[in-house]
């Protein structure tokens, strides 16, 4: 254990992750920390990661966020869910939405009262028991008493950046333009000591937050932390981007339409629309892939297609000695499921969590290594579960990944829903039993039983349980307002273009 007690925190890096980590720091203990980001307006940020999951709500309340002010300030909209195409096979559609659906029994899930009535002629699709899957589809969003409606956002990653820049200046942070161009260490521990920048300043301090993205230049470059390579899951290695402009109302869900060689997505916001396709650079090049997502958006395009090379994996420890990775540098799991900004997020509540405020101690250092690990290992899993689970033969890439070897965990989750309907979720696992429940019938799992408690029920009992469940759906979101007035009313842009 180092004894120094921990006041200078340096950020190396700014976009979504820097100025998260610089919000979440100042906010909390601003007061006991002197607080440094380093970053130079020459070098750009991914900044696509432009859908979130329901945590960043968790985030924002955190932090005393107004949501209103978010949005307007980020042109942002809401988000129910994904809406999955051709995923499971051509043509054959399902969304991944944030709800809950239907009613538990304390003994099995609420899908084991829907299989009995799918067997009995007696249910419905398995959507119609979720509010934000039906409210989706109907293009309707609203907050409803008592958290009854989970969402998420879509938002505008630059102007995210600038909203948590001006937020966290305001908690005492110091912004620092500059381009690192070297790192010092502590000769005899190999503790990082400063970073220099191209202007000859060196900045110095205690805990350096290492936000630099893929290059990694404190947690790779210098520390020499290695990374875990999962290519041979996650094949795509590759990704396109491209903004349009919005050409109609913007639907309250993320599109992700699978292609030939890998998928692309639409993000509508309130200004524009965020496209991109992410893609295996062994099935596709780079100018396929750009002409495949400029064949396919809708609106006149307002930016250049930029390529994003990338490659799926982790470190495999993400703090090392005084620096902490956070966001790409930390590791990535392609964008799929919306998970960059949430682990960005778990990372920030994480460190506050287990703060070194009298020293780095290595206990402390293990225990965050065990659990960003194990985290990113479940969330893993289930991005490759769209992949392999699928009908689709009518492509090189989906044959490899349909016959492609998963990893133990996951095939374990598979074959138990497979044969008994029954999921499980680990402590502090981020996707819940509904949303493996959606996206494995989604991509075409049909479990061979249900629990047999759903047998206790007689058709009358069960038609009624259903039918309430059902009912009670539509009639909530029959009352629900268009997504688009919605937005409109509660936080129109303040940004104009």
């Amino acid at each position: 254990m180092t004894s120094k007690r921990i006041q200078k925190i340096v950020i190396a890096g700014g976009g979504t992750a820097g100025w998260m980590v610089a919000a979440g720091l100042s906010r909390t203990l601003g007061k006991a920390l002197d607080i440094k980001l380093v970053e130079s307006d020459e070098i750009g940020t991914v900044g696509v990661g432009e859908a979130t999951i329901p945590t960043l709500v968790t985030f924002h309340r955190l932090l005393d966020i107004n949501e209103q002010e978010f949005m307007a300030a980020t042109q942002g909209t809401f988000k129910l869910g994904i809406g999955f195409e051709n995923w499971r096979d051509v043509n054959q559609n399902y969304i991944h939405s944030f709800g809950t659906t239907g009613k538990d029994h304390w003994t099995a899930g609420f899908q084991h009262f829907w299989l009995k009535g799918r067997q009995r002629n007696l249910a419905s699709d398995y959507g119609d028991y979720c509010v934000e899957l039906k409210a989706a589809l109907e293009n309707k969003f609203a907050h409803l008493p008592r958290g009854g409606m989970n969402y998420a956002f879509h938002l505008d990653a630059g102007l995210y950046a600038k909203f948590l820049r001006k937020f966290s200046e305001g908690y005492g942070v110091k912004r620092i333009e500059g381009k690192i161009t070297n790192v010092l260490t502590h000769d005899d521990t190999g503790f990082i000591k400063a970073i220099r920048l191209d202007s000859g300043a060196e900045i110095e301090g205690d805990l350096f937050i290492d936000c630099t993205g893929f290059r990694a230049l404190l947690i790779g470059q210098t520390l020499h932390e290695p990374y875990e390579d999962w290519s041979n899951w996650l094949p795509c290695d590759s990704a396109v981007a491209v903004q349009t402009e919005s050409v109609g109302e913007a639907v309250p869900y993320t599109r992700s339409i699978a292609r030939d060689a890998g998928w692309q997505w639409r993000i509508p916001l309130q200004h524009r629309v965020g496209n991109g396709m992410v893609y295996c650079s062994r099935y596709i090049s780079d100018e396929q892939a750009k002409q495949s997502l400029l064949a396919n958006i809708e609106g006149k395009v307002r930016t250049e297609p930029r390529v994003i090379k990338f490659k799926p994996g982790q470190r495999r420890q993400t703090w090392v000695k005084n620096c902490v990775a956070v966001g790409l540098a930390s590791g990535f799991v392609e964008p799929l499921e919306s998970t960059s900004i949430h682990l960005i997020g778990r990372s920030i509540i994480r460190l506050l969590q287990m703060f070194p405020s009298e020293g780095i101690n290595p206990t402390d250092i293990e225990e965050f290594n065990r659990q960003t690990v194990a985290e990113l290992e479940h969330i893993r899993d289930f991005i490759v579960l769209h992949y392999h689970v699928t009908n689709r033969q009518d492509t090189p890439f989906w044959n490899a990944c349909r016959t492609m070897d998963i990893p133990a965990s996951l095939q374990h989750r598979i074959e138990l829903f497979r044969e008994t309907g029954r999921v499980f979720r680990f402590q502090n696992e981020l996707f819940a039993e509904n949303s493996w429940i959606q996206v494995m019938l989604g991509q075409g799992i049909v479990p061979k039983q249900h629990h047999q408690v759903a047998d206790l029920m007689g058709d009358a009992e069960l038609s009624r349980f259903l039918d309430q469940i059902k009912s009670h759906v539509d009639n909530t979101v029959i009352q629900l307002p268009k997504h688009q007035a919605y937005v409109e009313q509660y936080c129109k842009a303040t940004v104009s273009y």
